[in-house]
């Protein structure tokens, strides 16, 4: 992706999500310029993650397959392991219209996918073998504000906005935005996107970037390169 381009996102996406009456944390904002100089006061934000994330799985068609996420909060895995401490994380995500996220699950993060506003989000289901492979012929259950229901292979559950499901590692998901944009809500366990995404397909979690302008604010994906 272009980082000319990815600017673009980032300001439709805060204009976006300023419309349903969310505003994005003071970090949101820093350049990064401002990034490097706080670096030290920003420790936990950057070993955690938290910020702004927006990707095309590495296929480079953003439009058709792609998500725009910003990370608002995120604990430690070693908190979630010893069964106390910050055990949770947060999300802002977008999905547009018709665009995909696709199938993947997660080998420790259970998360609430909640439609906050907007269209309506589809979300594709399918269950795991018994090693937690992929597998067209299973079905599974889920939780969806509070009531369960079992789900098909390959069965679509439609979110309109205010409503939610819980997914557990194991359930398979894909979802895009139907008749218009999403703005989604997630709440999870710790969220650890470097390892504990499991795509069904060998595409990337990343973007990979041209840069052909400066960054008007830095991806997580560039902490490492400018914030060591």
């Amino acid at each position: 992706m272009k980082r000319s381009r990815i600017n673009e996102i980032m300001a439709n996406a805060d204009e976006m999500i300023r419309s349903y009456g969310f505003v994005l944390p003071p970090f949101a904002s820093w350049s990064p310029e401002t990034f490097v100089a706080r670096k030290d006061a920003a420790r936990h934000l950057i070993d955690a993650r938290c910020g702004w994330d927006i990707t095309d799985y590495g296929a480079g068609k953003f439009d058709e397959m792609g998500l725009f996420l910003f990370t608002l909060r995120n604990g430690r895995l070693a908190d979630l392991q010893n069964g106390r401490g910050m055990c949770y994380a947060e999300k802002l995500l977008i999905s547009r219209q018709d665009q995909l996220s696709p199938m993947h699950t997660h080998v420790i993060k259970a998360e609430d996918i909640i439609n906050r506003g907007g269209a309506t989000l589809v979300i594709e289901l399918f269950g795991s073998d018994d090693q937690g492979r992929f597998a067209a012929d299973r079905g599974g259950s889920v939780w969806c504000d509070g009531i369960r229901r079992d789900y098909a292979p390959g069965e679509k559950l439609a979110l309109a906005p205010g409503e939610s499901v819980t997914l557990m590692p194991g359930d398979w998901h894909a979802f895009w935005g139907e008749g218009g944009d999403v703005l989604i809500g997630e709440v999870s366990t710790v969220n650890d996107d470097e390892t504990d995404n499991l795509f069904r397909e060998p595409i990337g979690r990343f973007a990979e970037i041209e840069e052909d302008v400066a960054p008007t604010h830095l991806l997580v994906s560039d902490y490492a390169r400018w914030l060591v």
